[in-house]
């Protein structure tokens, strides 16, 4: 009556923004389930974790949690209205490659979307203008926010803390985290417990080291060997200060940041695969003579897929072939800048067609 809004069993949406500022209606949510099963309910906001856990209990059974993140290399794609080029490399195998062409130009938009990010409202500027420069401000707004909301944890912890562990894992993306190097100023549990906020808020996600004997993956994890991405591209590349150029003409990524911002896209794209909470996995062995280690552990089909990751088209599968003996298994991926192919043992993914290997 207020809003002159009839509400229509089954036709009705009713949309809850934010909700993370209002505890009282978090709870609602059980008995919308239970007295009004015909009204759609979405609930939305940030830090939504921080809020939960004053509830003693969450609507189980009742309320379905999705995880969203920024958009995935399909999803820019596909608002750039370039949905046969989608389709293309949905439909492409090791069996089947693209054509040079069509794999050029796709290599050419997955660069575009490192510098752009998969933030809605920078790829929405993106798809407008195509003004890259515009993008880079609007991701340097975005930065100082999440900076800025560094101080809604205060209860836990300082801003400051925070704000030293968010750039210890921006300078040591891609390798395991190593908690002496993040800041002298901090001893381990404060480490420990800034990483853990950063990760509750969605800022950063971590994989974690398992040996991988068996399923599932994670059974044999081992949470004191981590590596911490962050939950975009976009504003990595701002954080670090990357040349434009270096990131849109040179193919040897290697050279940027030894590849890191190649393996937090393969970190990101496989998240993004799934709206379930999805953990990742990475395995390394290390010996007086030599190093192996496998980028991501990806559980598929009852089965276990290595995945190694090349930020140009060049680099040996050591690593790949060590494991795939230690661990008798059948295949492995390599994912670079090259076009769907196959080696002795090892299927080649794109880095563009991440989600091929998940679906």
């Amino acid at each position: 009556m207020i809003f002159n809004v009839p509400i229509e069993a089954g036709k009705t949406l009713l949309f809850f923004d934010e909700i993370q500022a209002c505890v009282p209606a978090i709870s609602s949510l059980r008995f919308f389930y239970e007295k009004m099963p015909d009204l759609h309910v979405i609930a939305a906001g940030s830090l939504l974790e921080f809020a939960l856990e004053e509830l003693p209990s969450f609507g189980v059974g009742r309320v379905r949690s999705l995880y969203l993140y920024p958009f995935s290399f399909d999803e820019f794609l596909n608002a750039l209205d370039e949905k046969m080029l989608a389709q293309a490399i949905a439909k492409a195998t090791p069996e089947n490659p693209l054509s040079d062409a069509v794999h050029s130009k796709a290599l050419h938009l997955y660069k575009r979307f490192l510098i752009v990010g998969g933030m809605p409202k920078v790829v929405s500027y993106y798809v407008k203008t195509g003004d890259l420069l515009k993008c880079r401000q609007i991701l340097d707004d975005l930065i100082d926010s999440y900076q800025d909301d560094f101080v809604k944890y205060r209860k836990r912890i300082s801003a400051f803390m925070l704000l030293e562990i968010f750039k210890a894992v921006v300078r040591q993306n891609g390798g395991k985290f190593i908690y002496t190097k993040a800041t002298p100023e901090l001893n381990a549990y404060q480490v420990k417990l800034c990483l853990e906020l950063l990760t509750m808020a969605g800022l950063i996600f971590p994989v974690t080291h398992t040996a991988a004997n068996g399923l599932p993956v994670g059974a044999e994890a081992n949470p004191k060997f981590r590596k911490y991405f962050l939950l975009d591209t976009g504003i990595f590349h701002r954080l670090l200060q990357f040349d434009l150029s270096d990131l849109l003409l040179n193919d040897d990524f290697e050279a940027i940041n030894k590849g890191a911002i190649a393996e937090l896209f393969t970190g990101l794209e496989l998240l993004k695969s799934t709206t379930n909470r999805t953990e990742l996995f990475y395995w390394q062995k290390e010996t007086k003579n030599s190093q192996a280690e496998i980028d991501f552990l990806w559980q598929k089909q009852g089965r276990i897929l290595p995945i190694e990751v090349k930020s140009g088209k060049k680099g040996s599968m050591q690593s790949l072939y060590i494991f795939l003996k230690e661990k008798q298994l059948e295949r492995g991926i390599r994912v670079s800048q090259e076009n769907f192919g196959k080696y002795e043992k090892i299927d080649v993914y794109p880095l563009y067609a991440i989600k091929n290997i998940t679906k």
